[in-house]
C-alpha cells in the first residue's frame, strides 16, 4: 500500500534482449503482436513477457521478429499464471525480453528455461525503491545519480548495485519495478534493446538502430510534453488505486498517493483510506484515479467519501479496448490530459 521511496538499484546496460517464442501455431498469447510480425522462419521468435515488452520489441524489431505476448489483453500482469503450454513455448524462443519482478510466474519459468538469450529490462536503466509518498524534485536537467540526463539518454554506465536483485514487487525495501511509466526510462531501456538486437541479428543492424532511434525520438517528445504540460498546476498530488506511478511522479515533479501499494492486490487499511481523506483536503486533490485491469470499488468508495471526481490512470499494463488510445504513446498521451485536468494545469 505505501508507495516506496526510491533507491537506485542496478543498471547494467550490456547483454540483452528481448526474446519471444512466437511460435508459429501457437498463439500463446492473443497479445501477441499486434503490429505485425507473422511466424516468418527468417525472423527471430520473439517473446514479451508483458505489454510494455511487447511494445518495445515490435516498434525495434519490425518486420525482423515475430512477437509473441504471455500476457492476454486484459490479464492483470501481476496475476499471471502460465499454462504448461506457454512454459514450454518459452524454452523455444530465440530471445526473451522481461521486467524481473512484476510477474513471479515469468520470472520462475524463464529461470528454467534454459534459453540463452534473455533481457530483464531493469538491468537497462536504474530500478529506485518509493516510499508512501514520492515527490518529484526537478529532474529536467540532471539525474539522481548525478550525470547529466538531457532526456535522460545519456549513455553513462550505471553503477552495479551489490544487493540482491531489488526487484520484490509490492515488499518493503524492494525497488519499484514500474520504470515503463517515465519515458526517459523507458527510452534507455529502448536503448539497451535496439543494441542488444543489433547484436544478435547484425545482419539487420541498421534497422534496428533506425527504428531505436526513431523510438526515442518519440518518448523524446513525450517526455517534453509531460514536462510543458505539468510544470504549472494548482496542486502537485495524485490519488490513484495503484500505486504505479511514483517514477512518474518523481520525473514531473508530483506526488503519488496510493489507495494501495505498488502490488494493485494489497488491500488499504482503514487508517489508509482515513489519511487519505486528511491529504486530498490539505492538498487540495481533486480527482482520484483508477485503472482499466484492477478493480474501481475502492477508488469510487473514496471519492464518493470525499466528495472528489474519478477518472482513469493508465498504468499500460496491457492494451483493451478500455484503453484510452491504441498503443503506449497514444494512452500516455491521455494519461497526460487526464493529469492535467486532475491537478489544474495553466
Amino acid at each position: 500500500m505505501n508507495v516506496r521511496r526510491l533507491i537506485p538499484t542496478t543498471a547494467v546496460a550490456g547483454a540483452v534482449v528481448l526474446g519471444l517464442t512466437a511460435l508459429s501455431a501457437c498463439s500463446t498469447s492473443d497479445a501477441a503482436s499486434d503490429g505485425g510480425s507473422g511466424s516468418n522462419g527468417d525472423q527471430l521468435k520473439v517473446t514479451a513477457s508483458f505489454y510494455p515488452m511487447q511494445f518495445l520489441a515490435e516498434r525495434i524489431g519490425g518486420e525482423h521478429v515475430a512477437v509473441t505476448n504471455l500476457t492476454k489483453p486484459g490479464v492483470e500482469p501481476h496475476d499471471l499464471e502460465l499454462t504448461p503450454r506457454q512454459i514450454g513455448s518459452i524454452s523455444e524462443a530465440d530471445y526473451v525480453l522481461y521486467l524481473k519482478g512484476i510477474q513471479p510466474a515469468v520470472d520462475d519459468a524463464i529461470k528454467q528455461s534454459g534459453v540463452k538469450n534473455t533481457v530483464d529490462a531493469a538491468t537497462l536503466t536504474t530500478l529506485e525503491n518509493h516510499g508512501a509518498e514520492v515527490s518529484g524534485h526537478d529532474h529536467g536537467h540532471e539525474d539522481d545519480h548525478g550525470h547529466e540526463d538531457e532526456h535522460g539518454h545519456e549513455e553513462e554506465a550505471h553503477e552495479e548495485h551489490s544487493e540482491g536483485d531489488g526487484h520484490n514487487h509490492g515488499e518493503e525495501g524492494g525497488a519499484d519495478p514500474h520504470i515503463w511509466l517515465d519515458p526517459v526510462k523507458y527510452a534507455e531501456v529502448a536503448k539497451g534493446v535496439g543494441k542488444s538486437l543489433e547484436k544478435a541479428d547484425p545482419d539487420h543492424a541498421a534497422d534496428y538502430k533506425k527504428n531505436t532511434e526513431a523510438l526515442v525520438g518519440e518518448l523524446d517528445k513525450l517526455n517534453t510534453a509531460y514536462e510543458t504540460g505539468l510544470k504549472n498546476t494548482a496542486t502537485k498530488t495524485f490519488i490513484t488505486t495503484h500505486s504505479a506511478f511514483g517514477y512518474l511522479a518523481e520525473r514531473y515533479g508530483l506526488t503519488q498517493q496510493g489507495i494501495a501499494g505498488i502490488d494493485p492486490e494489497a488491500e488499504p487499511t482503514p487508517a489508509r483510506i482515513q489519511e487519505l481523506h486528511t491529504i486530498a483536503e490539505k492538498e487540495k486533490a481533486t480527482t482520484v484515479f483508477f485503472e482499466t485491469l484492477a478493480s474501481d470499488k475502492t477508488a469510487k468508495t473514496l471519492a464518493k467519501d470525499t466528495g472528489l471526481k474519478t477518472d482513469v490512470l493508465d498504468p499500460l499494463e496491457g492494451i483493451t479496448k478500455k484503453s484510452q488510445g491504441a498503443d503506449y504513446i497514444e494512452v500516455m498521451e491521455s494519461n497526460l490530459a487526464a493529469l492535467q485536468k486532475a491537478l489544474g494545469a495553466k
